[in-house]
């Protein structure tokens, strides 16, 4: 038996073992519509049903020995390798990625278990001074009940870098895939930790719709919301959190700036370019969503990105060899070229792409945009590149943060130019000589204003600070003298 067999999960849902679903839905691959097998629903019920059995194994989790725990998640990571070209292939079919970010996946998977073993024996606290005779002692423990909601686009390893750390550290996991990539973004996850040896009732799997989603927040046992998303989503889950007074961390939408400084090669600036806007269909947070280029180089950019973007094939990323694969359902790949076809219609010019090719979209460039049409003011989450220019560092940095998100900003050219523009923008990542995707287990991860709400992950001190509680400990040699 294959780790994914749907024999296990098929029409099930995971809390406490393997349980059959009262509801159901297709698994269907967006590139030829195919079903690829059918996933079980959770109800709103099942969810509280979870959320207590949870807060019950959670308790004896927490006391389980480091070296058991973080051995738990050791062999976690060693799975992902060993099942890496069973799981990619659920990747590209369920997903729609090419087999390339696929592998990039499955391997920040591996890297975030073997990161997060780590965390159980990582420093957990602080010795404080006193003014009393006493001993003085912060110490962080584990939260309790973790919800991790997470979205269909990197379904893996968004969901596995909330689950992971808040398993390390002591944590019980309800985790709400996008219902989209159920298998790859769930199914995956729990079967992985199943024959890790994670002890039972404590990573619940719960696809869902809306009212699913509402009970992983609302009940009580839960004391801390990871959520990975829409900001629109992020928004309501943020409010509904801090009206029970649980933690909410919000890693959110972005509409990320590349800034190409004078004199940068451009060539090797457009490369940057059209992997950042093309990488997945467009369809990252991170994704380069405006590319903002001196005056002296934007014709000759704006050329070679569009030949770069016309020369990228579209299709079925499982039966050919593509480098853009299709969106993920119809109603976003309309959304896409209404976007693109509105921008056109207030004024921007075309210079490549703007087709829909079966289940997907042709890698596309839009030019002579001003900064109020649509293309340039909202995160598309599609293959799309608009290109504005400017003359000056200031024009460049009131560009950059005339925007509502602020998640990632690449710099290309000049390091020191580059270093001085980079101090004066608001974002959660700054890229110098990159593009605006990146991510690696240790760094860092999260955004400001609308892109959510900053680095709730990534590296042992944002996860210990997301996962756990600060308890404070005082010692005395004997007991006090009180004066009642």
């Amino acid at each position: 038996m294959t780790l994914l067999d749907s024999a296990v999960w098929g029409r099930k849902f995971l809390s406490d073992g393997w349980r059959d679903a009262s509801l159901d839905q297709p698994v269907t691959e967006p590139a030829t519509g195919d079903r690829l097998g059918t996933v079980g629903l959770a109800t709103a019920e099942d969810a509280r049903r979870a959320a207590a059995r949870a807060a019950e194994a959670q308790r004896t989790w927490a006391a389980t020995p480091a070296a058991e725990r973080a051995a738990v998640l050791r062999r976690a990571g060693e799975l992902f390798t060993e099942h890496a070209a069973e799981i990619e292939d659920w990747l590209v079919r369920e997903a729609g990625s090419v087999r390339s970010k696929a592998a990039f996946e499955v391997g920040l998977a591996q890297g975030e278990c073997f990161e997060c073993a780590a965390l159980p024996t990582h420093p957990q606290g602080e010795v404080l001074a006193s003014e009393e005779a006493r001993w003085s002692f912060a110490r962080r423990r584990p939260a309790g009940v973790v919800s991790v909601i997470s979205p269909f686009n990197f379904p893996l390893v968004l969901g596995l870098r909330s689950v992971a750390p808040a398993l390390a550290l002591g944590n019980a996991v309800l985790l709400k895939p996008d219902p989209r990539t159920a298998v790859s973004g769930g199914v995956v996850i729990a079967r992985v930790f199943e024959e890790a040896g994670l002890p039972s009732g404590l990573l619940h799997l719960l696809p869902g719709d809306g009212p699913v989603g509402e009970a992983v927040v609302e009940a009580p046992e839960v004391r801390v919301v990871s959520f990975t998303g829409s900001t629109r989503v992020g928004r309501a889950i943020g409010e509904r959190a801090g009206r029970l007074l649980k933690r909410a961390h919000l890693e959110l939408g972005g509409n990320n700036a590349l800034v190409v400084l004078p004199g940068a090669d451009v060539r090797k600036a457009a490369s940057a370019g059209a992997f950042g806007s093309y990488l997945h269909q467009g369809q990252i947070c991170m994704t380069t969503g405006r590319h903002i280029v001196h005056e002296s180089l934007l014709e000759e950019y704006s050329a070679v990105l569009a030949a770069k973007a016309e020369a990228l094939p579209v299709g079925d990323p499982a039966r050919e060899d593509v480098a853009l694969g299709p969106i993920i359902d119809r109603r976003q790949l309309e959304r896409v070229h209404r976007i693109v076809t509105d921008s056109v219609a207030a004024g921007a010019e075309l210079a490549a792409g703007g087709e829909i090719v079966g289940a997907g979209y042709r890698a596309t460039v839009l030019t002579g945009l001003t900064p109020d049409m649509p293309a340039w003011r909202e995160e598309i989450f599609g293959p799309v590149a608009p290109v504005i220019g400017f003359s000056t560092p200031e024009e460049a940095a009131r560009l950059v943060d005339d925007c509502e998100y602020g998640l990632s900003v690449g710099v290309l050219g000049d390091v020191g130019a580059a270093m001085k523009l980079a101090d004066r923008i608001d974002s959660g990542k700054i890229h110098i000589n990159e593009q605006t995707v990146a991510d690696e287990p240790h760094a860092p991860f999260g955004g400001v204003k609308a892109s959510g709400t900053g680095s709730r992950f990534g590296g042992a001190a944002a996860n210990v600070e997301a996962f756990t509680e600060t308890q404070w400990v005082t010692v005395r040699p004997d007991i006090a003298d009180y004066p009642f």
